[in-house]
This record gives C-alpha cells, structure tokens and sequence, in this order.
C-alpha cells in the first residue's frame, strides 16, 4: 500500500512539473489535494482568501476593458493556441485527471478531447458571433442586433469533470472577449492548476507572435466555500457560471440575482431512460450500462432511472443485472477497469442511505457492496446497484450522486412519459425505441421535459456541438455548443437613421418648430 502511495505522489509532482506548474504552486499549504485512487495526500496547496477574490476581480475588470478591444478572430487566435497546447499534453493531463479523481484511463483521455473539442468550436465561433438585420418600418432606417463582450466571467466547476467544464465555458467567455476567473472544486485543485499552466503557456505563444493580450486575463483562485460566496457576492462579475449540484444552485442564484448579476446554473439531473417494447435490446443493453456505470456514476447526465415495458423486462432486466454483477470495479490506471473508485467516503454513505430507502419502499436491491481493493487505502470502491422498484417512489425522485439504477416496470406509454417527468430536475433523458410514434412523441413538445433528449444512446456522453444544459432544478443555464456563446455577451438593438427625415414609430406625430 505504501509503495502504491508513493508512486503516486511522485508521478503526480511529475505530471505538474511536466504540465508547466511550478513547485512552488503545490507546496508549502494547508489544504489537502488528495488521489480518489487511494484516498491519500498528494500534496498540501495554498489557499486563497477573501481578499485574493476581490484582488482578482479588480485585477481581471481591468483585463476585461482592454480584452474587448481586441478584435474577436484574433481573440480566437489564442484558443487555437490553447487547443494545440491539450493536444501535445493530452496523455499527461489525463492521465493527471484519472489520478486525481479517479476516472478510468479513456474517460480522463475524453475529458480532455473535450475541451480540444470547444476550443476547435469556439475559433470558428470567433468569425461567426453574428447578429440579426431586422425589417424597420421606416424609411431610410437601419435596425439590427449586436453583440458585446459582457464582462467578467466567474466559473465555478465541480470535481466530477475537474476541466472540461472550465473549458466549455473558457473558450466561449474568452472569444466572446471577457476576462475569466477560476474556482475549482478543492477536490480537483490540482488539475485546474495545471490547465491554468497549459493556458499561460498559450498565452506566452500567443504574445510571442504578436498577439495582443492583458495580464490576468485567465486567474485561478484555490479554495473553498467562503471563496465561492466572495466571489460570488462581488458586483464587478458580470456573469457566474456554476456547476455543481442543486443546492449549491440554490444558494449562488439568489446571491447572483439579489445584484441583478447574470448567471449559467447547470446543476443536478435525475435522468431516466424508457425502454420500449421494440427496443433493440442489445444496444439498449450497451446504452444503458455505460450511461449508469460510467465514471462510477458520478456524471451529472449518469442514468438514474429506467422505465422498461412489461413485455421486455424479462428479457432486459436479468442481462443488466448480470453485466452489474461481472463489471471490473478497482484501480482506474488498470487495464480493463470500468469502475473506479467514488470520489470519497461521504458518497458512500449517501449511496447507502439512498439503497436503504429503497428497501423500504419495496425495493430489491443488487449489487451497491464494497469492492475491496488490496491499495485501496482510504478510499472506497463499491459495486454499482440495481434497484428493481414496484413504483417511482422514494429515493427514486431524489438525484444520488452515485452508481445506483431504479429500474421499475411500466405498460402505458403517456403515463410513463408523466412519469418520467415528474421529478424536480431536468438535465437529460432518453429513449431507446424503433417505433417512429414513440421516438417522435418523446423529444416533441408533449415528451420529454428535460434539456438534453435523446434517441437509441443513453442520456449521457454529450458532444461539444450542441448546448448542454436542463431544465427545472437543473437550472435552465446552457454551456459548449450552438448558440450557448450567446450567454456570455450582452446583446444591443441599433436604429440607424441614414435619412434626412425623422419619421416615428406607431406612427407617432410630434412636431416642433
């Protein structure tokens, strides 16, 4: 065990150095950055106060004024830059991801094509940040819609995705031309440490070659709760974009709007999936697995709910519990893993409190044990659960950010559908069904009420393409793809007169000599 320990210390100290963080950014603290694999102490880091937050916001409005300047495509010029620098540090940066939460191999390796990912989309994006041309009524008048960089950008990310998110909304704050603030989740401080290094050596090349940029255009701020609320609270940030669960979102919507501040809230998602009796149960089988067991269940799109017809149950049901059964849960850096650890002992507990309400309200539980594992250390491995419910009830309705499966039975199809919405959150949903009514039905108007609705894939492993956000007590924000960009600007209607007369609008008379 203590071997295990060590050379993960040591590889974590040689990824940073190798990630351009300097020694002195990850020595000589008090707050504890800890490997999810083990449990254990990497390494004591330094914490910033209330006075760095305000420090840093008054350091980045000043950034802010001279980076809208800056035309947006030669803003874009700088997350090329930024996409070049995670593709050279892609297997060091992930690698670096799966230690420090504990996220198996390739799915640390897709966190960070994510984020080369939005920076791809957002250089095209910094060429099309286009308005509208409208039809005036009067004579010899333009009207039309810009847009503006709206400020300073405060992001809070949870662990769970300790850099994609950042970057989901980086690239889109950075081409929009704001100025940006970083507050990381303490559970991942050591990877927002090191993108934050890949970013200024991006910025180095980016002035190199001529590029205009301010100090502090990019800051990262360590620390915990009373960080976040200085941060939060603080009139000069334009715009908060929180991620993490409902009630942290109810705690920073409030703060943001008592100051008419804007925020982007993606929050807790319940998610549920409807298997209908056409199903191509095979792929259904796939879809599912991944969705409720992929990085432990700790995904906010993870699976949590699955209605299956009556007809098919049988059929389906017996073959997820005997894939929950034989999944390889343990080490993330081994091959052939597909489980690693939680992210700590309190999501244990919370899991266990949750299987045990389900007990209670009839349900049958499978799998949702301890996993020992021999260099385990402090941390906790558990096996994913299945619970076979008689009804949605419960613990069912109540997001348990942990590798559990409610699967219950169902016969009706619009009174499945009222029952997948009737929880508070509204993240992503899916359907696996080759029956054209019950596809359509589902991402219509009357189906699926939540943000993110899907077809024959599971409700998780969004693309960068599209805006990713939900619905309800996931918050409304969106973040990446479409038009997404457009929260991070502020938007301005202009009338131009290019006549030699002042005709009104409605029609209104008013002359004066």
């Amino acid at each position: 065990m203590g071997g295990m320990i060590e050379s993960l210390k040591s590889e974590t100290l040689a990824l940073l150095k190798t990630l351009g963080v300097p020694e002195s950014a990850v020595t000589g603290g008090t707050l504890a950055a800890r490997s999810a694999i083990t449990g254990e102490v990497l390494t004591q880091l330094r914490s910033d106060d209330r006075a760095a937050a305000d420090g840093a916001v008054k350091k980045a409005q000043a950034a802010f004024l001279e980076w809208r300047g800056v035309p947006a495509p030669k803003r874009g010029e700088l997350i090329r830059l930024l996409g070049e620098e995670l593709r050279a540090n892609k297997d060091a940066l992930g690698r670096l991801v799966s230690i420090e939460v504990g996220k198996i191999v390739s799915e640390g390796l897709g966190e960070v094509q994510e984020m080369i990912d939005i920076c791809d989309f957002a250089v095209g994006l910094s060429r099309q940040l286009t308005g509208l041309t409208i039809a005036t009524e009067r004579t010899d008048h333009r009207m039309m819609e810009t847009w503006h960089p709206l400020g300073v950008t405060l992001i809070i990310s949870a662990f769970n995705f300790p850099v994609a998110v950042w970057s989901w909304n980086a690239a889109l704050a950075l081409v929009a031309g704001n100025s940006i603030i970083w507050k990381p989740s303490e559970k991942s401080s050591l990877t927002a440490l090191a993108t934050q290094a890949l970013f200024e050596k991006a910025l180095g090349r980016y002035r190199a070659a001529g590029g205009i940029a301010p100090e502090n255009l990019s800051q990262l701020l360590i620390g915990e709760r009373d960080l976040g609320e200085a941060l939060v609270d603080n009139p000069a940030v334009a715009l908060v974009s929180a991620t993490g669960s409902t009630a942290m979102g109810r705690q920073v919507g409030p703060r943001v709007a008592a100051r008419f501040g804007r925020s982007i809230l993606e929050l807790g998602g319940n998610n549920a999936a409807i298997v209908g009796p056409s199903a191509d149960l095979d792929l259904t089988l796939r879809g599912v697995a991944f969705s409720a067991m992929g990085t432990a269940g700790q995904r906010c799109t993870s699976l949590r709910r699955l209605f299956v017809h009556e007809s098919v149950y049988d059929a389906l049901v017996p073959r997820l519990i005997k894939a929950y059964g034989s999944v390889k849960v343990g080490n993330p850096l081994e091959t052939g893993t597909l489980v690693g650890p939680l992210i700590d002992k309190g999501a244990y507990d919370r899991m266990q409190s949750a299987l045990t309400a389900a007990k209670a309200e009839g349900g049958k539980v499978h799998g949702g044990d301890k996993v020992e594992i021999a260099s385990a250390g402090d941390s906790t491995y558990v096996r994913p659960a299945i619970v076979e419910m008689p009804k949605q009830s419960g613990p069912m309705v109540d997001e348990t950010f942990a590798p559990i499966l409610y699967v219950t039975k169902y016969s009706d199809f619009d009174a499945v559908l009222a029952l997948h919405n009737d929880v508070p959150q509204g993240l992503s949903s899916s359907i696996f069904t080759n029956d054209m009514r019950e596809a359509e039905t589902f991402i219509s108007a009357r189906g699926s009420d939540c943000g993110i609705a899907n077809v024959n894939i599971g409700p998780s492993g969004a693309e960068i393409g599209g805006a990713f956000g939900g619905e309800k007590e996931t918050g409304g924000g969106r973040e990446s793809g479409s038009d997404a960009w457009k929260g991070y600007m502020r938007r301005a209607t202009n009338t131009l007169n290019y006549g030699r007369t002042l005709p009104l609008a409605q029609g209104v008379k008013f002359d004066v000599e």
